[in-house]
């Protein structure tokens, strides 16, 4: 094997178009990318967890939830950190993101956490947004991500970890009196909370808010003028 992933052949040098010795000559494979597949495993690992309904697998879905969360930002930080921004980087995160808050909001509503329009509302919004940024792609465009898009994401996130520790709370006061304080501040609307509906309400309307200027930017796109 010589240099530069070559076969040596008599007096005749062959380059390997189709096969890679290493890992590090396939396109798109690097650290950001590996965390970021790995926030696939960690939402499949997390429904897997929170379907035992059990102090174990409430305890075990909530932590796999806030390292997902938090490897939603680590993979974006590295990739511009080291200058490693891919195309598959570019597809995958926000479809890793999707599949994760969609995938805790559709539990969340089968506990009666959230209300089942809020739920449909969010993954519709996730739909048109997807949707508008193909067309622009095919115009030759870029759809940028706003701020408002993420604080919306933020303000999830934060009401998804403030429901599933009181979920895990709920479980655990029998065994761990310790954390009734945590499960008090974290307790639903319903049970006279106040920390999870200003979570929620205020994703609400920056989803909405947030979808309706994707809608706007997007508005020649839309009428084929783009």
């Amino acid at each position: 094997m010589g240099a530069g992933g070559c076969r040596e052949i008599g007096a005749f040098v062959q380059p390997l178009v189709a096969i890679r010795p290493c890992i590090s000559h396939i396109a798109g494979v690097n650290l950001p990318n590996a965390i970021t597949f790995s926030r696939l495993v960690m939402t499949a690992a997390f429904v897997v967890a929170v379907s035992q309904r059990s102090l174990a697998g409430y305890g075990i879905g909530l932590v796999l939830f806030v390292v997902a969360a938090v490897s939603d930002w680590l993979d974006g930080y590295l990739a511009r950190k080291m200058g490693l921004v891919t195309p598959l980087g570019k597809l995958m995160d926000p479809l890793a993101d999707k599949i994760l808050v969609s995938a805790a909001f559709v539990f969340f509503t089968e506990k009666e956490l959230c209300p089942v329009w809020v739920t449909a509302l969010i993954i519709g919004r996730e739909f048109l947004v997807t949707g508008l940024r193909q067309i622009a792609i095919e115009a030759g465009q870029v759809l940028a991500a706003d701020r408002l898009g993420k604080w919306k994401t933020t303000f999830q996130l934060a009401y998804l970890i403030t429901g599933l520790v009181w979920l895990t709370g709920e479980k655990a006061q029998q065994v761990l009196p310790i954390v009734e304080p945590l499960k008090y501040l974290a307790r639903p609307y319903a049970q006279g909370g106040w920390l999870q509906p200003i979570f929620l309400w205020a994703a609400v309307a920056l989803t909405v808010i947030s979808g309706a200027n994707y809608v706007w930017s997007g508005r020649a796109l839309l009428k084929g003028k783009g």
